[in-house]
Order: structure tokens, then sequence, then C-alpha cells
């Protein structure tokens, strides 16, 4: 028993990425800093999120007992409850109405549940084995129909909430692990023709008004100084201000001014850049693109497709939600209320992101040892 110990202690030091999980935990410590200077109710937000940080944890902790290709072989389970959980929030009296749209599962006033966000988790492992089961065979048409109608009924039902940044999220994430399992290019050039005829028939009919305002006030948040391009306008007057080495932690100005909405949620990363400047926003940045690259380089060296797919999708999933968020912080991208991983406040949120890693080492602690 003594050796067997000692062997498993061996194997965990071999085999588990100790530097995707420290920079993941930097991450999240400096997001809960940050929470704590950026949030108007501290230390309510600070305790939930760290809440989700240590049962984030526990998660990892069960998900390295489970071999991720058992996880896998209960795809029809995950889906299924993942369509259950997205038609239960459509509900009136079960699903909660925030912000024009009914994404969430309300317990009481401290705890709510984001059924897409763990949808998105079993999402990635479902694709991905359905991605490893058509394998060679993927260019089929019957292959890539059922591959669509995979992710387009999941997509539908986000979209009734509505939720279009979350519906896009899962469009992207399809989209990589498409591409990762080699689709034929001629079924990108078809998505991309698809897209460019869905483009006006969603501008006119899907779009909601003041999505279609935020989108024209990208280009132009002047023009609405005091309506939809106000948060814009706001997050880069506090980027700005930041400078080179900002303002110092809980200096903010935004923050006694209160002109800056949605400070420790969505604009996480403008009151980094203020309080902490252009060197504090790059350390944020390097670290997220260093979690990105780790779980793309574990992905790689993944022992079968399945789990290559499983790292592309949760590193698909990490790079829209960094791209997004920090872009529509800076003004190049329209405002979705996409959360910033690791950084913005956000129970559901945080687990999602800490499963999602959880998988990653999971493909890495029963991959081949790599060097990176």
């Amino acid at each position: 028993m003594v050796i067997d110990n000692l062997n498993k202690h061996k194997d965990l030091k071999k085999n588990f990425d100790f530097t995707l999980f420290l920079l993941v935990m930097a991450a999240a410590v400096f997001g809960i800093v940050m929470i704590s200077s950026a949030s108007p109710s501290p230390g309510r937000h600070v305790a939930v999120q760290t809440g989700a940080l240590i049962l984030g944890i526990g998660a990892i902790g069960l998900l390295m007992v489970l071999d991720y290709e058992y996880l896998a072989d209960l795809m029809l389970y995950l889906y299924g409850i993942s369509v259950i959980l997205l038609i239960l929030v459509l509900i009136p009296g079960i699903g909660k109405l925030e912000n024009g749209a009914r994404s969430w599962f309300r317990f009481g006033s401290l705890i709510g549940i984001q059924p897409a966000e763990l949808v998105k988790l079993a999402f990635i492992i479902t694709f991905a084995k359905h991605l490893s089961e058509v394998d060679d065979l993927i260019d089929r048409p019957r292959n890539v129909l059922f591959l669509l109608l995979h992710a387009g009924l999941l997509i539908g039902l986000i979209l009734l909430q509505p939720d279009f940044g979350t519906a896009v999220v899962f469009g992207f994430i399809m989209v990589s692990m498409l591409f990762a399992a080699n689709i034929s290019w001629k079924y990108i050039a078809c998505g991309v023709g698809a897209v460019s005829v869905a483009a006006p028939l969603g501008w006119f009919f899907v779009l909601k008004p003041y999505q279609k305002e935020r989108i024209i006030n990208l280009f132009n948040p002047e023009n609405d100084p005091s309506g939809t391009g106000y948060q814009v306008t706001q997050s880069k007057i506090a980027i700005g201000s930041g400078r080179m080495f900002g303002n110092g932690l809980y200096k903010g100005g935004s923050q006694y001014n209160n002109f800056l909405p949605e400070r420790h949620t969505d604009f996480i990363f403008s009151v980094v850049c203020e309080e902490l400047g252009f060197l504090g926003g790059l350390i944020v940045i390097a670290l997220l693109v260093a979690i990105v690259i780790r779980c793309l380089v574990i992905g790689m060296n993944a022992r079968n497709n399945l789990g290559r797919y499983i790292c592309m999708g949760v590193a698909a999933m990490f790079s829209f939600h960094i791209i997004e968020n920090i872009g529509m912080c800076i003004g190049i991208m329209p405002v979705t209320g996409i959360p910033l991983p690791f950084f913005s406040y956000g129970g559901s949120s945080m687990l999602t992101n800490m499963i999602a890693i959880g998988l990653v080492l999971n493909v890495k602690y029963r991959s081949k040892s790599i060097n990176f």
C-alpha cells in the first residue's frame, strides 16, 4: 500500500500540470483583489467569488479522479440535462429575468446560477465526443448536418432568452473545434456564405433595438455619450487616466465618482488599467494568454483526438471571452456582457472556468509527458 501511494504521488507530480494550475490561481487571486477594489459591495462580492474559487478547486480535484473518456461516454445524459436546463430557465417563475434576458436561476439574494455557463462545458465535452466518433468521416454531409444540429439546438435555446453574446460564444467554440477536426474548406466557405446571408436577416429580425445601438455606437460612442455609448466612453476615460503605472490600488477615480457602470463585472479590465495602469493591464493579458497557450499545448499532446478537441474547446471559450471583453473595454468590440475569465465578478463564471481548467488538467494527467 505504501508503494502504491508513493507511485500515485510520483504520477501526480509528473503528470499534473502545475504550470497551468498556478497561472490560473494567480489570475483568480488577482481578480478577487481587483473585485474588492471595484465592487460597490466588496465584502459580499469577494465572499461569493472566493467561495466559487474554492468550489472550483474542489471540482478540479474531483475531475482528476475521473477519466475524461468516462465523462465523454455520458454524452447523451450531459446533452439531455443541458437542453432541460435551457428550457427551464425560459419558464417565467423558474428563470429570473435580468437585464432583458431570462437566463438565471436565483436562490435567495446571494446564490444565482446561469445555466448557459455550465452548459458551455457540457457542450465542449459532448461536441468533442461527437467529433471523435465521426473522426475521418467528418466531411460526410450527414455527419456535418448532425454536428450543426448538435450545436444549433443549444444556440437556439440561448437565443430565446435572449442572450446573443453567449450564443456567439457557443458558435465560436463550435467553429474552433471543427477547425481542429480538419473539416473541409468547402464547408467553411459555405458557412461564411450562410453568415453573410443571415447577418442582414439577424439585424432586422433577431437583434433588439438596444443591441443595434450598441453596434452602431461601437464606431462612434460619442454619438450618444449619455446613452448606449456611455459605458464605452467612460471605460476609455478610466483606462486612459491610469497611464503607465495607474492611480494606485483602491484609488481609481471611477470608484469615487461612480461614473463607470458594472465596474466589478463587465468592465473590470478598465478598473485594472485605471488603478494599475498600462503595466497592470499588460500583466492581466499576459496571464490570460499564457493560460490559453498552455491549454493548446496540452491539447496538442493529448493521448487521443477526444482530449485534443476538449482542450481546443476550452481554449476557444477563453479566447473569445478575452478578446470580446477587453475589446469592448477599449472600444473595438460591442458591449455584450461577456465576462473576463477569472477577473470579472460572477460565481457561475468562476466555477465554469475552474471546471474547464479541470478538464484540461484531466487531459494532461492522462497524456504523455511534455516540455513547455
